[in-house]
């Protein structure tokens, strides 16, 4: 059976984008979709009866509109009383992605990321996307619309799970992939000439985007059909990505999934684009 597509709804307008965006994806790639509604409490015996009922009107209210507004996906819907961000973690095991909402603060500010979601985003062994209310459901933007999927790439550790996503996202949507790596230039200070060693800049350049192009080739070969932009760019990742962000229909980020006497957390880029970037941004562990 296919894995779902899965949404963490809560009964905000963020949740209900998240899962508008989920239902495009689960069409896009022929897939089931899964609405999970996690909540914690110790009610009292006289108030469990009348809240117990909140968790269902908010997933039969979803699944209703989702159903309206997506025909043909398959959607089914599940409350899980538990720490919402270990809920939401153990949901996306069996899942091909998970997606949350996230506060928007316009401008450049983004997103405005709460516990729950960068919690979950540092934890889960699955790919995550973050989507602000408003946010348009892959395949519902106008035709003359520009497709494009940016994907950030650190060529320092194991990225082919990111590629393989970024890939597989761009195919899905028949969208432009654009591959960034940004890479710190060094020092290439040349004193005795006293200026900027600018040989060994571009010497530094071209190592760069060949070792970008070396990563992509066996990916380029497996997509022929699909339009791939690379770019090495001396820089701070974040910042590079951010900019793209703004043209694209989604926006792809790699984490290091590993755990340190002080707890999983997101590295540097990922926290950065997830607070910054305007559109939707996928998170994608990896070792």
């Amino acid at each position: 059976m296919a894995r779902p597509i899965t949404a963490g709804i809560n009964g905000s307008a963020e949740s209900l984008a998240a899962a508008h965006w989920a239902a495009g994806e689960a069409h896009l790639r022929d897939r089931p979709l899964r609405l999970v509604y996690a909540w914690e409490w110790l009610p009292s015996q006289e108030e469990a009866g009348a809240r117990q009922t909140w968790p269902d009107r908010v997933l039969s209210e979803a699944a209703a509109e989702i159903e309206s507004r997506h025909p043909g996906v398959p959607v089914t819907v599940e409350g899980i009383e538990n720490l919402p961000v270990k809920a939401l973690v153990a949901a996306a095991l069996d899942s091909d992605l998970l997606v949350l909402g996230s506060r928007g603060l316009g401008g450049v500010h983004g997103f405005l990321t709460g516990s729950v979601a960068l919690g979950v985003v540092a934890r889960s062994e699955r790919p995550v996307v973050l989507v602000r209310a408003g946010a348009v459901p892959p395949g519902g933007a106008a035709r003359d619309a520009r497709h494009e999927v940016v994907a950030g790439l650190d060529l320092d550790h194991h990225c082919e799970p990111v590629v393989a996503f970024a890939f597989d996202a761009a195919a899905a949507r028949m969208a432009t992939l654009r591959i960034i790596r940004a890479w710190h230039a060094p020092a290439l200070y040349d004193y005795a000439a006293g200026g900027v060693d600018a040989e060994s800049a571009d010497t530094t350049e071209q190592q760069e985007r060949q070792e970008l192009s070396a990563t992509l080739r066996p990916w380029r070969e497996k997509y022929p059909r699909l339009t791939v932009r690379e770019e090495a760019v001396a820089g701070t990742p974040a910042e590079h990505l951010v900019a793209a962000g703004r043209d694209a229909d989604l926006l792809v980020v790699g984490r290091r999934f590993r755990r340190s006497p002080m707890g999983t957390r997101l590295g540097a880029v990922a926290h950065a684009v997830l607070h910054h970037a305007p559109c939707p941004v996928a998170v994608v562990p990896h070792e």
